[in-house]
C-alpha cells in the first residue's frame, strides 16, 4: 500500500525558509509523481508543485516560481519542497500527494503539514 507522510512545516516571518518533507513507501514501479498542495483557511486546495520520479521533470505554480523548489532523494524515498522567500499568504496546509504518470488525479495523499508565515 501506498503511504505518504509530509512534515517539516511551522511558523516563520515573511522572508523566510522552511523544507518541506515527504516520505513515500509501498510504490512498485518508478511510473508516478508526486505533488504538493496547500489549502488556505477559507480557500480551495491548490497546487504548487510536482516531480516525476521517472525522469526528475519538474512544474510549479506561477505564485510560487523562483521562491520554491522541488526535489527527490531516490535513496530517502523522499521527495522535498524548500520554500524560500516566503510570504503570508503562502500560508497554508501543506499536503503531498501521488498520482501515475499519465494519469491527472492524485490517489494517494499524506496527511498535512502546516506552515504559517507571519508579516
Amino acid at each position: 500500500e501506498v503511504q505518504l507522510q509530509a512534515s517539516g512545516g511551522g511558523l516563520v516571518q515573511a522572508g523566510g525558509s522552511l523544507r518541506l518533507s515527504c516520505i513515500t513507501s509501498g510504490f512498485t514501479s518508478d511510473d508516478y509523481a508526486i505533488g504538493w498542495f496547500r489549502q488556505a483557511p477559507g480557500k480551495e486546495r491548490e497546487g504548487v508543485s510536482c516531480i516525476s520520479n521517472s525522469d526528475g521533470s519538474t512544474r510549479y505554480a506561477d505564485s510560487v516560481k523562483g521562491r520554491f523548489t522541488i526535489s527527490r532523494d531516490i535513496a530517502k524515498n523522499t521527495v522535498y519542497l524548500q520554500l524560500n522567500s516566503l510570504k503570508p499568504e503562502d500560508t497554508g496546509v501543506y499536503y503531498c500527494a501521488s498520482r501515475r504518470i499519465g494519469v491527472d488525479e492524485y490517489d494517494y495523499w499524506g496527511q498535512g503539514t502546516l506552515v504559517t508565515v507571519s508579516s
